[in-house]
């Protein structure tokens, strides 16, 4: 699990970097990173590169990595989770010389190219790069695990790619500064995602999508797209049953050189992964957060009580206001982009506690509920939608489940803001076409609607685990969220996910294969993930976010009226504001000085 940059340009340029750019732009991510650095140049192109060893810690997994002098050069932040069985594909003639699957790639994308993607079991972002056939290609895993943003422009009269693991990482190159996007702003405050499809929140720089295969030809005058191509969930073929798809997916995620851990909340979805898991190891050590005070129905006891069930060591957090507005404001300094969720707080913070213990990979449970209709509230509102005529099914989508409803845009936003947000038309038009899209070939209504949120929620979530957690430098890995395991779910009646007459209505294939394996509590309890009371932790931030010059250009003054006054009783509205003003003094006030120290004082 690593971090990536690079800014690559065709062979009518010479790439002319300044001394040491490349190497601040990479070590901005040394968080991602802590164990190795390395950096390739040649004429036309700059890669750089940051390592957490996980699999073969040894020198030969390190990277940029070529496997020969004259062959291609690859960047890549990622696991393999059928590593073993490419190298039977590959053959003797790739001559591995190390078990890291840095090189199984390599010699994947050597032989198959562009159609390498396809055949990948795992979580990954890459950028390859060959010098002799004038080419680069981008690629992201299909659920969207691994970020890769890119950002497309000239640098002193070059036209260039550049492309980072995060964000601030390619704002530390000269010519490429930080300037806000309002569709993207707007949408954050629906959303609270900062990456809506392709669209970021900052103009000009993209983020590639979930199984996005992009190809450039760079023999000409200038960068060229040649192909772009989606590797979709079912490409890779998975018969088996659900539950032995299951066992097989925790299996396969278990493969390690250093220490891992599980992060437990005490639901469902984590305690089934921990279940299958503990068979495997020596031992499991997991870690739950929660706040005070404790109940017998909360995350801290639910996680003990499973903890107890599987004889785990145990790690229990309990956070304050105090630290979750310390951690909130160091994260979005850290990470540049406002946090999506308030639990986000929480992972990041046990994933500090993990690195501390020594640990270095940890399990999550990201994509049961995505897969298989975890979400009840959700889901009923969506088969009562469907039973009113299932009209605008994305708008749908898109309104009953806003933060900052869509009709109170022109309150909430400034007139200027709003006329730059264009009434949130992108927005709407995003939604409708994503839900288009999954409902292609599913297989009732109902579905459609499930597919769309593992196509939108999930990609969100998996986001959020990747931020907090890589922040602390560990690696997290989400058995659910696998393409095969997801084709496996997918394939499903909706019977066995959600049903509204069912007696476990909700993840029916999940609990009914964990009912003889986990206490009856536990396989019952409602959805619940680090949940925190941070509607009452907001007062602090709030009283701060009108001192902000650029949110006073973007919020209204009835907005941040409200937002100041009562952020508990208008949370919804409060919470993305506050995010927004964060974000904006980190960029654009005088936050700006002081972010480039965050990530050391955060790791």
């Amino acid at each position: 699990m690593c971090g990536l940059v690079g800014i690559v340009t065709s062979r009518a340029h010479s790439l002319a970097l300044e001394p040491g750019v490349l190497e601040v732009m990479r070590d901005r991510l040394s968080h991602r990173g802590p164990d190795g650095a390395g950096a390739w140049t040649d004429d036309h192109a700059a890669l750089g590169h940051r390592r957490l060893a996980i699999l073969d810690p040894s020198p030969a997994g390190h990277q940029p990595y070529m496997a020969r002098q004259d062959g291609s050069v690859l960047v890549y932040n990622g696991e393999l989770y059928n590593d073993r069985e490419l190298r039977t594909k590959l053959g003797p003639a790739a001559r591995f010389r190390s078990s890291c699957d840095t090189e199984t790639l390599w010699h994947a994308l050597d032989r198959w190219g562009t159609e390498a993607p396809c055949k990948l079991r795992g979580m990954y972002a890459l950028a390859w790069y060959d010098a002799a056939k004038h080419r680069l290609v981008l690629a992201r895993d299909p659920l969207g695990i691994k970020p890769l943003y890119v950002w497309e422009g000239t640098l002193d009269g070059v036209p260039v790619i550049a492309f980072a693991s995060e964000l601030p990482a390619l704002f530390e190159c000269p010519g490429i500064e930080p300037s806000p996007d309002m569709l993207g702003v707007s949408a954050y405050l629906s959303t609270i995602r900062t990456v809506n499809g392709s669209r970021t929140m900052f103009a000009g720089v993209r983020s590639l999508l979930p199984g996005e295969v992009v190809e450039f030809d760079l023999s000409g005058e200038r960068p060229r797209l040649i192909q772009s191509d989606r590797v979709r969930v079912g490409q890779l073929a998975n018969d088996a049953a659900f539950e032995s798809a299951f066992e097989d997916s925790v299996h396969r995620h278990l493969r390690s050189d250093v220490p891992l851990c599980a992060l437990l909340s005490g639901g469902l979805d984590s305690s089934a992964i921990c279940a299958s898991a503990r068979p495997h190891l020596d031992s499991l050590h997991t870690y739950c957060a929660g706040a005070q005070p404790k109940d017998a129905g909360d995350d801290l006891a639910s996680a003990a009580l499973v903890a107890g069930h599987l004889g785990t060591a145990h790690t229990s957090l309990e956070l304050d206001e105090q630290m979750f507005v310390a951690t909130w404001e160091t994260m979005t300094n850290a990470l540049g982009v406002p946090l999506s969720t308030p639990n986000e707080t929480a992972i990041h913070l046990l994933c500090r506690a993990m690195r501390r213990d020594g640990k270095r990979v940890t399990l999550s449970g990201e994509g049961a509920d995505e897969l298989l209709g975890g979400y009840e509230a959700p889901m009923s509102a969506a088969a009562a939608h469907i039973a009113s005529g299932n009209a605008d099914p994305g708008l749908f989508q898109l309104t009953s489940n806003s933060w900052c409803p869509l009709d109170l845009k022109a309150s909430v936003l400034t007139p200027d803001a709003f006329a730059l947000a264009e009434a949130d038309q992108w927005l709407t038009d995003y939604y409708r076409t994503t839900f288009a899209e999954c409902a292609q070939d599913a297989t009732s209504p109902l579905a459609a609607h499930l597919r769309f949120h593992r196509t939108v929620n999930l990609t969100g979530l998996l986001g959020r685990l990747d931020s907090a957690s890589m922040l602390a430098s560990i690696e997290g890995r989400t058995p659910f969220a696998d393409i095969a395991l997801a084709g496996c779910a997918e394939a499903l009646p909706m019977a066995d996910r959600y049903a509204r007459e069912h007696p476990l209505r909700t993840k029916i294939a999940l609990r009914r294969a964990f009912q003889q394996r986990l206490p009856a509590s536990i396989v019952d309890r409602p959805k619940a993930s680090f949940p925190l009371p941070f509607e009452r932790w907001m007062s602090g931030p709030a009283r701060n976010a009108i001192a902000s010059d650029w949110i006073r250009s973007v919020i209204s003054p009835e907005a941040l009226a409200l937002t100041t006054s009562a952020p508990h009783t208008h949370w919804r509205l409060a919470w993305p504001i506050i995010n927004l003003a964060l974000w904006g003094e980190r960029w654009w006030g005088d936050g700006a000085a002081r972010s480039s120290e965050t990530v050391e004082a955060t790791v």
